[in-house]
């Protein structure tokens, strides 16, 4: 984002506040308007919908130890419900614009590793232990803590390697990037479009979406993302009803044959909470493995996704911390908790709420709208699940170059901060993993802060990380060494 553009949103002197919601979610105080925080809830909903659309799918195509799979009936209705609340709490307890939903990632663990392990009761169990031991170490100031340890540019090394894996998503999401299936005849790992060149209906519904959104974004359009998204839904609509058109991937753009739905609760409260442990032929090695993955995981893509949308909104305070990360690092624990307990896997914070920000969120307000959308979804899923990811993608790819604009503020002459910091971009995108480059960068910058000679100069904290993140990063090995693989 420009420093024109942020001038324009965060004015010196903000007008007083209108009313007692204003003053509670400090709306006018953080520059924005209700109508800022009105588009940018939408623009969130729309750009994470497809978590009602994906996470039933992966949940409810994997099998556990005895055979048994999730109705995606009730994963949906799971799905939303957990979604709904824990952003609404996020909103009112955290006042960041930042929504939560089943994490992508975690949810795979659950359903390919942890699963065939175990009952789906017991697996849902582990998620809720995990959410728990996180809310300990947000109690005890830990976590906080190590949020705090970090240095700033490594922070907006974070934000902006976000920016990257958020457009890439993008990207890959509308079909524009594919892998290459293994071929002895190349090592390119992905290709442009489906076969090396761009083909199809729905491709050409993202391009004409990506070139609209920098289009209005250029020219400063108020609601430019939001705008996108609904326009190229219609047009995409439009493209199905009169075109042959193979695939649009998990979401058809067409009118429902029905626009209300029953919810089914049948999964809410199924779960085993230390049933892991008692699982016949898994080790108690293997659950506090398990354990131990889904934490550290759950808690630096948290980390990069909080310092990521807090950054791009411009809420850090001068010393570079964020606004009420005690609370919003809880809330974020309890909704790991929330999601195993109603069999929906770990929920989390998303890094898609940076197209609300890109929209005009700042404050919490714009949750209520989102987590409304999500309730709304219960009844109304045939309706607002028909965004095609070709209509929604390009709001990732505009805001991922909204994030990448913070990568001027990192000093790339001092190699003890630039090394870190490009792995930290590099490594998120090109691994598919928020985790994964934070841990890169931390990893890095100790290494290279000792080499110097300033091995005094890095907190206690990030050397204790970064021994976590070895150990996470050799899991395969070590697990191989205790004989639990």
């Amino acid at each position: 984002m420009s420093d024109t553009q942020k001038v324009t949103d965060r004015p010196s002197a903000p007008p007083p506040a209108a009313n007692g919601v204003d003053r509670f979610f400090r709306i006018s105080e953080r520059g924005s308007t209700f109508g800022r925080e009105i588009r940018g809830g939408f623009a969130t909903f729309f750009t994470m919908a497809y978590i009602l659309v994906l996470n039933p799918l992966i949940l409810g195509s994997a099998e556990d130890k005895y055979g048994d799979q999730l109705d995606p009936v009730q994963l949906t209705t799971a799905t939303a419900l957990v979604a709904a609340v824990m952003t609404v709490i996020m909103g009112i307890g955290g006042n960041l614009p930042l929504a939560l939903a089943a994490g992508l990632g975690l949810n795979a663990v659950v359903a390919f590793q942890i699963a065939p392990l175990m009952s789906w009761d017991a697996a849902m169990g582990l998620i809720v232990v995990e959410g728990l031991l996180i809310c300990v170490l947000v109690v005890t100031g830990l976590r906080e803590a190590v949020m705090h340890a970090i240095p700033q540019p490594l922070k907006q090394a974070i934000s902006v390697g976000i920016g990257l894996f958020i457009a890439f998503i993008g990207f890959v999401d509308a079909g524009f990037v594919s892998r290459i299936p293994d071929a002895a005849n190349t090592t390119v790992p992905v290709q442009l479009g489906g076969a090396g060149t761009l083909t199809g209906w729905p491709i050409l519904v993202f391009c004409l979406g990506v070139l609209l959104t920098v289009g209005l974004l250029a020219r400063r359009v108020k609601g430019a993302i939001l705008i996108s998204i609904v326009t190229m839904t219609l047009v995409a609509i439009v493209i199905d009803s009169l075109a042959d058109v193979k695939s649009w991937g998990l979401t058809t753009p067409a009118w429902p044959d029905q626009v209300v739905g029953t919810p089914d609760f049948g999964l809410i409260g199924d779960f085993d909470l230390f049933g892991a442990f008692g699982e016949p032929g898994v080790g108690v090695i293997t659950v506090v493995l398990l354990i131990f993955t889904l934490i550290l995981s759950d808690f630096f893509d948290t980390m990069g996704t909080v310092v990521g949308i807090s950054t791009e909104a411009g809420l850090l305070d001068e010393d570079g911390k964020v606004p009420n990360l005690g609370r919003v690092l809880l809330i974020d624990g309890a909704a790991a908790v929330a999601g195993g307990a109603a069999s929906s896997s770990s929920a989390t914070s998303y890094i898609e709420s940076a197209a609300g920000v890109g929209e005009g969120s700042r404050t919490g307000f714009s949750n209520l709208v989102t987590g409304g959308l999500f309730a709304l979804a219960l009844f109304l899923t045939p309706l607002l699940t028909i965004v095609p990811l070709q209509a929604a993608a390009p709001a990732l790819v505009a805001v991922g170059f909204l994030m990448m604009t913070q990568v001027k503020q990192i000093d790339w002459d001092r190699y003890e901060i630039a090394v870190p910091a490009f792995l930290t971009i590099a490594v998120m995108p090109f691994t598919y993993s928020i985790t994964n480059g934070i841990g890169a960068g931390f990893v890095a910058y100790v290494v290279i802060k000792t080499v110097l000679g300033k091995a005094k100069e890095v907190h206690w904290l990030l050397w204790a990380t970064s021994a976590l993140f070895l150990v996470y990063f050799a899991i395969d090995p070590i697990e191989q060494v205790l004989g639990v693989k």
